[in-house]
């Protein structure tokens, strides 16, 4: 079975035959996958731009833009059967929301040693938030703010309470949040509490509220020519951006980050397959666990997902269970 989204605010579970294995592909039976919630909220609401269709499928998609479309993140599961050496390791693979598929085996990523397979479902977010960190040139002693405190924001937060020296604030609406971002050595205000303190003056701004509120405050927070990351997609909305007042008198640079290409400054040396096996690498940290707060069974994904993707929902991430890994 895998799901669709079939048409605006509904999805369904649509049987999904198995095909014969090749020589060079496995068998996997999934345990866990998880729900990109930004990008599956476009696509469940059909609000994917007609320009941006080809770039936004993804891989082992079935289906076009914008309905019906067999769609999803990534999972971990079990390989079954494969060439030798592959059968009973546990894998991270970009695939849509399916209980068991064949699939190359050069799509499939052991886990490593110690990465719990519902951890690892986190594995494509981390990659996204490693690559704007390397766009926004964070570095040690560097004050850093995140507006916005959703799944990505966090992560983001987390790699940079890392940095040596690094002072790091973040914002965010749901001051239920700030009890994570302090456990990951950052500071917390609501936004009201960071545009009012208007000395910030950050290094770097990461903005991933995904709102015009937002990205007014990233601009905020930011001193002269410091970086602002525009880590939020928008999808066929537009957002207003105030570029007036002190924006330009500051040198202040705004740049987007995505995660479908490799940072600049390290596409010479990394490609994705290093920088997917870094993002999992980072993953070996079980405070990270914290950011999964929804679990949903496979077979309930259609009636529980309306109320998941619906703008302001509570909770981060959210796994699906499969019921077939007992």
């Amino acid at each position: 079975m895998a799901l669709w989204y079939e048409s605006a605010g509904k999805a369904v579970l649509r049987a999904a035959p198995l095909r014969s294995l090749a020589a060079d592909e496995l068998l996997i039976r999934t345990r866990w996958s998880a729900i990109s919630r930004g990008t599956e909220r476009l696509i469940f609401e059909g609000r994917v731009p007609t320009a941006e269709y080809a770039r936004m499928r993804a891989p082992f998609q079935e289906g076009d833009f914008p309905f019906p479309v067999k769609y999803g993140y990534c999972l971990t599961g079990l390989v079954e059967a494969g060439p030798p050496g592959w059968a009973g390791r546990e894998v991270f693979v970009l695939h849509p929301h399916e209980d068991s598929f064949v699939t190359p085996a050069a799509a499939a990523r052991p886990l490593p040693a110690g990465l719990p397979a519902r951890r690892a479902t986190l594995a494509a977010n981390m990659e996204t938030a490693l690559n704007a960190v390397w766009d926004s040139g964070a570095g040690p002693g560097d004050r850093i703010a995140v507006i916005g405190c959703g799944l990505v924001g966090l992560l983001v937060t987390y790699l940079c309470a890392q940095l040596p020296g690094a002072d790091v604030v973040c914002a965010d609406l749901d001051a239920g949040r700030a009890e994570i971002a302090r456990r990951f050595g950052a500071s917390f205000l609501t936004p009201s509490a960071c545009a009012a303190r208007g000395d910030y003056g950050a290094d770097v701004v990461f903005h991933a509220s995904a709102s015009a509120a937002g990205l007014s405050l990233a601009i905020g927070a930011a001193g002269p020519e410091a970086k602002i990351i525009e880590m939020s997609w928008y999808g066929e909305g537009d957002v207003q951006v105030p570029l007036g007042g002190a924006f330009h008198s500051r040198r202040l640079q705004l740049i987007s980050s995505q995660v479908g290409q490799v940072s600049p400054g390290r596409r010479p040396r990394w490609d994705y397959s290093r920088r997917i096996a870094k993002a999992m690498d980072l993953l070996l940290d079980e405070r990270l666990d914290a950011l999964i707060t929804d679990e949903f069974k496979f077979e309930d994904l259609p009636e529980k997902l309306p109320g998941f993707l619906q703008q302001g929902a509570a909770g981060l991430a959210a796994v699906i269970t499969y019921s077939q890994q007992e």
